[in-house]
């Protein structure tokens, strides 16, 4: 018997194409709604299964930033064989992205019996939920709005990609939330923060998905699961892009931090009155 159903493929789906790219935790919600499903959160063909279906997101982000990534791949092509275009920012960029995902991958190796052990537990999402909460609301009140995409350099990459470690140790931080904050206590836009944060979403999540595919189809989660799983995270995700880069180009981020303070809270009370297993 399969460990996921599709029904419940098709709700864990979408609470991951929701969540992925909002600033509110992906990997927190998806273990919210296990454990009110009464799937093991510490399972390695769920841990599997929730990886494998974040490249359903990725796929939204590619198809919605097709024209970006088409330009900093033909830069990043044009640059390897001709050395006059390595001053082209686009050429730079997309190396910045590789050199940004080294860190994640290092610690995500490192660090994956504890990602899959103790880390996984419902009490480390809700503390991490309301611990991410109070450095975005830092990083809101302390941001400048100074600078756009044009201007992010490689210190700027190294840094935001480097804060994707606290999501992945902290599941609950939320990986957006992290970089996003990060990127706005560097001074960059809310818009140009939020690019950076899809973009450095790309490699680092499509090769998790890979990584995790062996646990999931191993491990008792059938094909069915993970395809219906992944298709409705990228139908959800492409919609959530699109509203999520509107939103933000006219609001703060203090929606998202009082909802995931009240997630967190409501998360805490529910594990202390043994209503959810951690």
């Amino acid at each position: 018997m399969s460990a996921i159903n599709v029904g419940q493929a098709i709700i864990l789906g979408i609470v991951e194409g929701v969540t992925e790219f909002l600033p509110i935790s992906s990997t927190g919600h998806l273990k919210i709604a296990e454990g009110l499903m009464d799937i093991p959160v510490d399972d390695k063909a769920v841990i599997g299964f929730t990886a494998v279906i974040q490249v359903g997101a990725i796929a939204a982000v590619l198809v919605y930033f097709f024209k970006d990534i088409l330009r900093f791949g033909s830069a990043w092509v044009g640059g390897l064989t001709d050395r006059t275009q390595r001053d082209n920012h686009d050429y730079k960029f997309a190396w910045w992205i590789i050199y940004a995902t080294i860190p994640i991958v290092i610690v995500g190796l490192l660090a994956k019996p504890l990602i899959e052990g103790p880390l996984a537990s419902l009490w480390v999402v809700a503390a991490s939920l309301i611990g991410g909460s109070a450095i975005m609301w830092f990083a809101e009140r302390n941001a400048r709005f100074e600078r756009g995409e044009a201007d992010v350099t490689l210190t700027d990459a190294m840094i935001v990609g480097a804060s994707q470690i606290l999501a992945l140790l902290f599941p609950g931080f939320s990986r957006s939330g992290a970089t996003i904050s990060t990127a706005l206590l560097r001074n960059l836009d809310r818009v140009a923060a939020t690019r950076l944060s899809f973009f450095l979403s790309i490699p680092a999540l499509t090769g998790a998905g890979v990584y995790e595919l062996k646990d999931a189809t191993g491990g008792g989660v059938d094909i069915l699961s993970l395809v219906v799983g992944t298709l409705v995270s990228f139908v959800v995700a492409y919609a959530s892009i699109a509203w999520l880069l509107r939103y933000i180009a006219k609001h703060s981020f203090t929606l998202f931090i009082v909802y995931r303070i009240i997630v967190g809270l409501l998360l805490l009370g529910l594990l202390s009155a043994g209503t959810l297993d951690a």
